[in-house]
This record gives structure tokens, C-alpha cells and sequence, in this order.
């Protein structure tokens, strides 16, 4: 240990945004049909919808892998900072425990003397 700093430091903060984070992006990541499709008449152009269309067809493909990993790793984000923060609760439990000082003084009232 140096100097009064934590030998393990985790952002638990930023792991518990990193976990939300790709959720959102799966959830941005599979709603992109929806969007070629609301931006269909704005584009006019139908080579540019058979494109996106085209896109959207072969995207689908590699889509399901990128989205299994995407929920392993979110999963792997909460599950870290679930188990430390079981581990510090646990930890500080413990420490709470051992700190515990017992009164050994006689009590004032019961004939002892003061």
C-alpha cells in the first residue's frame, strides 16, 4: 500500500453508465429500419432508399452477433459492480464488527464508586 491510497480503485459510476450506455446503443442500433423508413419521403431519391434498404438487409445479418455481445458485455458491467459492491458492504460490515470497542467501565448507580 503507498501512502494512504486504496490498493483497488473502480469507477463504479462509470461502469454502471458503461452497462446503460450499450443497452442504449443495441436498442439505437436496432431501430435503424425504423429510421431509413421515416426518412423515406424526405429522400426522395429511390436509389438511395434501395441503398439504405440494402443496407438495412445486410446489417441484419452480422446484427444478432454484435447484439448478443453487446448484452454479454452489460451484463459483465452490472454483474462487476454488483459483486463489489456486495464485497465492499460485506467488507465494511466486517470492519464495523471489528471496531466495535465494549464499554468495560463499571456503570455509575450500582455501588461503584465514582
Amino acid at each position: 500500500m503507498g501512502e494512504g491510497k486504496s490498493d483497488l480503485a473502480l469507477p463504479l459510476s462509470d461502469l454502471e453508465d458503461y452497462g446503460r450506455r450499450l443497452r442504449s446503443l443495441k436498442k439505437r442500433m436496432n431501430h435503424t429500419k425504423k429510421l431509413f423508413d421515416s426518412h423515406k419521403d424526405d429522400i426522395g431519391d429511390g436509389s438511395v432508399n434501395d441503398a439504405l434498404s440494402d443496407f438495412e438487409s445486410n446489417w441484419e445479418d452480422g446484427r444478432e452477433d454484435i447484439t448478443q455481445q453487446l448484452d454479454a458485455l452489460a451484463d459483465m458491467s452490472d454483474a462487476v459492480v454488483r459483486e463489489f459492491n456486495k464485497l465492499e458492504n460485506e467488507l465494511t460490515k466486517q470492519v464495523n464488527e471489528k471496531m466495535r470497542v465494549e464499554d468495560k467501565r463499571p456503570k455509575k448507580g450500582n455501588g461503584a464508586k465514582e
